[in-house]
């Protein structure tokens, strides 16, 4: 699996025409598991096939979207060694406030990466 650091145009497309659909129900998400003390950083898996990482929140046939979407938050992707030890404060540091954007670890045959995109405004 090669790791382009850069998010192309066809992933773009795919992630927006998805997260227009599915940006409230993350958002919604995104709040509840800081207010419930989980983790001040949520994280969404989204794969095209089953990720064992989170749990599934939106199937990619529920809502005729592009995109499985889990979720997680840090402190998983700690214990499954995704963030090192050494690397935590690199990722907080980089970590996007959570009421205005989202987290998403973009994961395809040829993409692996996090990316983070805006809620759209009300």
């Amino acid at each position: 699996m090669n790791n382009d650091p850069e998010l192309n145009g066809k992933y773009l497309g795919q992630i927006s025409e998805d997260f227009v659909v599915v940006a409230d129900t993350l958002k919604e998400a995104s709040y509840q598991i800081r207010k419930r003390k989980f983790s001040d950083y949520p994280i969404f898996p989204i794969s095209k096939i089953e990720l064992p990482i989170g749990q599934l929140l939106i199937g990619k046939t529920e809502l005729a979207v592009n995109w499985n979407y889990n979720a997680s938050y840090l402190d998983e992707f700690i214990q499954r060694e995704i963030v090192s030890d050494e690397a935590v404060e690199e990722f907080k540091e980089a970590y996007k406030d959570p009421d205005e954007f989202c987290c998403l670890f973009v994961v395809d045959e040829d993409f692996t990466n996090f990316v983070y995109i805006p809620y759209p405004i009300d």
